[in-house]
This record gives C-alpha cells, structure tokens and sequence, in this order.
C-alpha cells in the first residue's frame, strides 16, 4: 500500500536533500552524539494495553524502544494508568464547525443542497475565520487522544480555498500534535457548480492538499463519468490521493462503486483511493458483498465510516476478512448539518460497539482497534502498537482493561504524540 503524497512529506524531503552537503561536512567535525543528541523518556509505571502489571515504558527520539532508557532520560510518572495507542479521526469536517462558539439555531433541510446552502449562511455569520474554528475543534481532538486525522474542506466557488488555507493554518499550529492530511472536498458537487473544477486544480496543483474529492456523481452531481473522470485526472496528473463520498444506498452507489474501481485499475492507483460511508455496501447480499470486497482488497481502495446507526454502518468484520482497510471518523461535528458531535474518537469507538450491539470483550477491543489501528491503515501511517520502533503516540487513562475504557469513556489524563506530553486532563500542555 503506498499512503498518499502529503505536502509536509514533499517539504521534508526536499530540505533533507537540501541540507546533505553541509551534513556530510559537520560529520567530519563533530561525534555522532553531538549531532543527533537522542530524546530519551520513560514513562514510569504504565500497563500497555491495560496489562495487569505495570512496566516501564521506554521512548526514544519519538519511538518505543525495548533498549535500556539512555542515561539522563526524562522521567514521566503514569501512575499506574492503562496506556493506549491514540486514535485516528479518517473522517472529519473541522472547517464546517461551529466549535467553541455561540449557539447556532438549525432550520429545517431536507438535501444536500439545502444542507449546502445552510453552510454558506453559517460561513458567513460566522464571526470567526475557519482557521481558528478548525485550530479550536482540532485541537479539542488532540487533547481527546487523536493522533493524526484526516481533514475534509469545502472547495466551492462560495468560499474559494479557504476551508483549505483555514485547516492548513490549524494543522501547521498543531504540527508537534496532530498529524493532518487534506482533502479538498467538493460538497456543492464537482460538475453542478460551475468553478469547482478549476478549484479541485488549483488545490492539487499548489501542493496545498493531500487528496482530491467527490460526492455522489449520479445522484447529486448527475454526472457519474464526468465527475470522476475528473477527479482522477487531477489524482493522476498531480500525485495526490482520492477521497469520495458516497451516500447512495441502492444500485446507483454500487455503480459509482464499481466505476471507482475500474478507474482505480485503468490508472494504476492502488493504495491511494478511498471511499467514505459507502452506505450502499451494508444492503449488499452475502456473495456480492464478498466479490465487492474483494476487489476493493485487490486494488486496496480504502473505506471509512462514521457509525451514523445500526443500518448504514459498515460489515467491518467481513471487510476485514477480506483485507479491506476501513477507517473510522467524526464526520461533521456541530455544523449547520447536525448540533451533535465532538471529535472524541474514543465516544466515537464507543458509538460504533452501541450501534453495532455489541457486549463481549473481544468486540469491544475491536471497536477501539478500527479507530486506532483502522484509521492508521487508511491514512497509511504506522501502527502505535507499542511494539519496538512504533511511534510513540499514546495516551494514559485510569481503567481496567480496554472493553470497560470503551465503555465507560474515562478522561484522557495525559495525551503522547512523538513521545512528548502534548495534553494533560483535557488541555493543551
């Protein structure tokens, strides 16, 4: 699975080539040591995944380590808390949010449209830019235990690329926190509203986001081909990921399924597509679920879901089965959409086992693993599993084992991105 091209990934790279001369010549004057001092941290006194024992959990330079702690390493005391890998957001709308502000009054929708013309009246009676609406929700999720999510923003001619410039402010104060990849996200459709295409090119051109999107090419943009003919020309041409939503629940979802894997083949982009909510694979039969999966398992094209209720929630189980990456996500969190969420992936993990129905242990477990490890899959990071050379990126409650931490939702005491404290009792340190 190859993850998909991100901007910060592009700039670091160039400033390591960039800077290999002059890192050639400081070696012959310097020792290794004092030109790579290492981070060293050990969190005293913490039980991995809610082990019975508590142990000593060693980070260097941002990754676990299994060697004995260097001398001089700082010391954190966890007390005895359970210590869990921090959660991945797949799907979240941070420039849409309301967060942190007044009270907004909802009027009735009925449609996209009508929940799209809402959010150019709330874009606009906000006080507030997006990036600091963003940088206040997003850093929300961070002391909430999020490690890295992946951020959808309008691009409409009603806002030009502002939803992008506002969440890429807020990633870039967050940067030692969160881990944010962008998709420039076409929610009054791609060919309905004039302008948007030329938009969705500038985006991916100027390096400014990681993904392109769509919505619904048949039943909202009535343009199945046009549509995603475009989006992935622009994915192919520029080098960036593929994230469509698609809400259709009967045949016209499984037919801009089925026209996203074709595309996904014709063009040689396994590992780089992604379909989010894909509320037409539940109401799938047995076999055509199977074969569905499949070939999503073949061209490794990635899923995400919100949990939205017990009828449109993703078979993850089955699709795992198959090797199919599935995410999961906040979606929009108090917008003109809905009054409801938080971007709390753990109360999320706990919705997904509500709506699932589920009551044993291991289902519990697996409700935290799709939004720990499932969210890392999709977003092609690596798994803060605390095994040797895993990010260190967790975060330490006070519990039991995990089933009742999802349950119960204690608060996050502390919050670990790259070994180093981040939060501490729901605030930014």
């Amino acid at each position: 699975m190859t993850p998909p091209l991100s901007r910060r990934g592009v700039l670091a790279g160039a400033a390591s080539l960039g800077g290999t001369a002059l890192t050639a010549t400081a070696a012959q004057a310097e020792p290794r040591e004092a030109q790579h001092p290492k981070k060293a941290v050990v969190f005293r006194n913490v039980r991995p995944l809610g082990a019975k024992h508590a142990v000593d959990l060693t980070v260097v330079d941002g990754r676990i380590s299994d060697a004995p702690a260097p001398k001089g390493a700082k010391v954190v005391d966890g007390g005895g808390r359970i210590a869990l890998p921090s959660l991945v957001d797949a799907h979240i709308h941070p420039d849409k949010t309301s967060w942190g502000g007044s009270w907004v009054s909802r009027k009735p929708a009925g449609s996209i449209a009508e929940y799209c013309e809402q959010d150019v009246e709330l874009y606009h009676a906000q006080r507030r830019p997006v990036g600091e609406r963003a940088y206040g929700l997003m850093a929300h999720a961070v002391t909430r235990g999020t490690r890295a999510m992946r951020a959808h923003a309008d691009v409409a001619p009603a806002y030009g690329l502002a939803g992008v410039e506002g969440v890429a402010e807020a990633r870039d104060r967050l940067a030692d926190a969160l881990d944010v990849q962008i998709v420039a996200f076409p929610q009054h459709g791609v060919i309905r509203t004039p302008g948007t295409a030329k938009l969705l090119e500038e985006a991916a051109r100027s390096g400014a986001v990681d993904m392109i999107g769509g919505i619904d090419p048949i039943s909202f943009d009535h343009a199945l081909d046009e549509q995603l003919d475009l989006v992935f020309r622009l994915a192919d041409r520029y080098g960036v990921g593929i994230d469509i939503h698609l809400h259709d629940r009967d045949e016209k979802g499984t037919r801009v399924l089925r026209g996203i894997i074709d595309r996904t083949r014709a063009l040689s982009l396994r590992g780089k597509v992604t379909v989010s909510h894909v509320f037409c694979l539940p109401f799938l039969g047995a076999s055509e679920l199977d074969a569905t999966a499949a070939d999503l398992a073949d061209l490794d094209i990635a899923l995400t879901t919100v949990a939205p209720n017990e009828s449109l929630v993703l078979p993850i189980t089955r699709l795992k089965e198959h090797g199919v990456r599935v995410g999961l996500g906040s979606d929009g969190v108090r917008d003109s959409w809905s009054p409801f969420g938080d971007a709390d992936m753990l109360h999320r993990a706990h919705i997904l086992g509500w709506v699932t129905d589920v009551r044993l242990d291991d289902e519990l477990t697996s409700c935290y693993t799709v939004g720990a490890h499932g969210g890392a899959d999709v977003m092609g990071l690596p798994h803060a599993d605390f095994a040797p050379g895993a990010p260190a990126d967790f975060v330490l409650v006070r519990g039991e084992c995990i089933p009742q931490v999802v349950v119960d939702m204690p608060q996050r005491d502390m919050v670990v991105h790259g070994g180093q404290v981040v939060a501490r009792n729901g605030e930014l340190v």
